[in-house]
């Protein structure tokens, strides 16, 4: 049994899965008896789902923006233009929040990412044990680009093509000289853990996530003909490649499409919107719901359909096996940690006509459905509760504390 922590938590996170999985360590750490004080930049989401609601004190920092600061951040990170933010300027902020750390009665530091540099500059400037948790390293594929294409053939394209790879690059060396300052880094899956080994050479622990039961559990309310999606309105979730499934599914059975999104990529949600209508397919979109109403759209849902590309990890699927019902998803990124292949629900090749009759038959088979809802149900219990995640995190916190790592702390190297 360990003693009671005092915590120091850094987020600088918008809306979405990454701050409710921090709402959820935050809610574990503070109801264990461990004294936890919140400390984010003026950037940070505090209406999402707001940390002051869990602990003692939230100190919120402005982040200014100079003259200077927006000089060295056009010449050196990225131009405010393009981040809406002086990055040289978020790093001074950080930097006095660090010192107010340092100064403070803490025994670790738990930072989250940051969204506009992933790794935070806060991890420069820590002299204390900290735990990082890198939820995914910047991404620097070709995904975007495969499924939605910027305009190539004119100067204009051309340029703009030419700016978004310099910012992509900088971009990334940011993140990954921020990282390196990490005394301890924690990853959500091992395809994430593999990810950041891969990007930047750095080992990192896999610290899985969980979901609260007692929000997303199974309700007593009738089965609807829809199926679900639940995430960003961006090319990345791979919601396109949701309505060209349905669409190959026989039209007389072929469901309607629930999306649920917390925000959207404009250009994106109209192309899609047009799309689905050529092809045939009933497509609502629901945005900013909130947690009741998602919990009850889960519920009533026949299946919850997943396909982002290279998905680190994924909440979506774990929230709907906990309501019950199963997850037809592309077999890549984390969810091939968290779904079991026709136990909690099916894992498919990305594959339209592949995934197309996997949701036909889950369609067709209705106790194949309600056995795999059962199954899940009984899966999150056993390991995937908040709870546990809780559990999982406390024990790296004192290993760091500890020094039980396999790696000495050196300060030397911080400014």
């Amino acid at each position: 049994m360990h003693e009671p922590l005092k915590i120091a938590v850094f987020h600088n996170l918008p809306s979405g899965g990454a701050k409710r999985a921090l709402y959820g360590y935050v809610e574990y750490l503070t109801k264990t008896g461990n004294q936890v004080d919140v400390f984010v930049p003026s950037t940070a989401n505090e209406e999402f789902l707001p940390l002051r609601d869990l602990v003692g004190h939230v100190h919120v920092f402005p982040v200014p923006k100079t003259l200077g600061g927006s000089i060295y951040s056009t010449l050196k990170y990225i131009p405010p233009a393009v981040k809406q933010i002086s990055l040289r300027d978020l790093e001074k902020t950080e930097q006095i929040m660090a010192d107010v750390i340092n100064n403070g009665p803490y025994d670790v530091v738990f930072s989250e990412q940051d969204q506009y540099t992933m790794a935070p500059f806060l991890l420069k400037y820590i002299k204390k044990p900290m735990v990082f948790y890198c939820q995914q390293p910047l991404r620097n594929d070709a995904v975007s680009e495969m499924i939605f294409p910027r305009e190539k053939n004119n100067i204009m394209g051309s340029l703009k093509g030419l700016g978004s790879k310099i910012v992509v690059k900088r971009g990334l060396s940011i993140d990954k000289t921020n990282s390196f300052y990490s005394d301890y880094t924690l990853s959500n899956s091992y395809f994430s853990r593999e990810s950041i080994l891969r990007m930047y050479g750095i080992n990192s622990h896999v610290s899985y996530l969980g979901v609260d039961p007692e929000m997303f559990k199974p309700l007593d309310v009738p089965v609807e003909k829809f199926i679900l999606s639940v995430g960003t309105f961006t090319p990345e979730k791979g919601h396109g490649f949701l309505v060209e499934s349905i669409a190959l599914i026989d039209q007389e059975i072929r469901p309607k499409l629930v999306v649920v999104s917390n925000s959207s990529f404009p250009p994106w949600k109209t192309y899609l919107e047009k799309h689905a209508e050529e092809l045939g397919v009933d497509m609502e979109i629901k945005s900013l719901i909130n947690d009741d109403e998602l919990v009850v759209l889960y519920n009533q849902a026949e299946m919850v359909v997943y396909s982002p590309y290279l998905e680190p990890f994924g909440l979506v699927p774990l929230e709907s096996m906990a309501c019950g019902t199963p997850v037809v998803a592309v077999k890549e990124g984390g969810v091939r940690e968290t779904v079991i292949h026709k136990k909690t629900g099916l894992l498919i090749d990305r594959d339209e006509e592949l995934f197309a009759e996997a949701v036909t038959k889950m369609l067709s088979k209705e106790y194949k459905r309600y056995n795999m809802g059962k199954k899940s149900v009984e899966t999150i219990q056993n390991f995937w509760t908040l709870d546990h995640a809780g559990e999982r995190l406390l024990e790296h916190l004192n290993r760091v504390i500890n020094k039980d790592i396999q790696y000495t702390k050196n300060i030397s190297n911080r400014k």
